[in-house]
């Protein structure tokens, strides 16, 4: 991967207090992480349908999005900052919860169906593709039983993590940021195979 790949990284979630922190916002959790880490405040930018900032210089500057827009039109914003900056696909990389996925399991992807999920089904409608990278974070299932799992979904998704669960987030949003830190310096395929195989100490 190039050092002017990477431009742009979302992270999906539902704006409002009442979402702050809830397992179906994980990807706004790691942008406001990386966000702090470098010291860059979030603006809101109605024609990006989101809220945004920019960290970095020249062929480092990347720009974070989180689309303020519910989860259901997320693509809207992502396709509107793609066209306003002049973004590839390639060039961005998508953050979102996935059910499917165990707490503390993290998984890349460079294409891929939505897997039923709203925000990632609107992008892949509002750019015409499913070519780009998606990293998913694990919040595991409300149940094994399906017809349980199934009545539990939005209850689950809308919920917040307990304090023994947000300890194992914060390993993942800082294992999270530093390969994406380290994409500037290896290629896609080495930092999707540390991501992929990536399992916190604590587990």
């Amino acid at each position: 991967m190039s050092s002017d790949e990477l431009k742009l990284l979302v992270g999906l979630g539902n704006p409002g207090a009442e979402y702050h922190k809830t397992r179906h916002n994980v990807g706004f959790m790691v942008l406001e992480e990386i966000a702090k880490k470098n010291n860059c405040i979030f603006r809101e930018s109605k024609k990006l349908f989101g809220t945004t900032c920019t960290y970095g210089t020249g062929l480092e500057k990347t720009r974070l999005l989180m689309p303020k827009t519910y989860m259901n039109e997320s693509g809207k914003s992502v396709r509107s900052a793609r066209d306003w900056f002049n973004f590839e696909n390639h060039q961005l990389i998508v953050l979102l919860d996935d059910m499917d996925l165990p707490l503390g399991k993290i998984r890349v992807r460079s294409k891929g169906s939505s897997g039923g999920h709203n925000g990632l089904k609107s992008i892949i409608n509002h750019l015409g593709t499913a070519e780009f990278k998606r990293l998913k974070i694990g919040i595991g299932p409300p149940s094994v039983e399906q017809k349980e799992r199934k009545s539990k979904t939005v209850s689950h998704v809308l919920g917040r993590f307990s304090k023994e669960e947000f300890l194992v987030v914060n390993f993942i949003i800082e294992e999270i940021i530093n390969c994406i830190e380290s994409i500037k310096s290896n290629n896609w395929e080495k930092i999707t195979t540390r991501i992929n195989s990536y399992k916190p100490d604590n587990l």
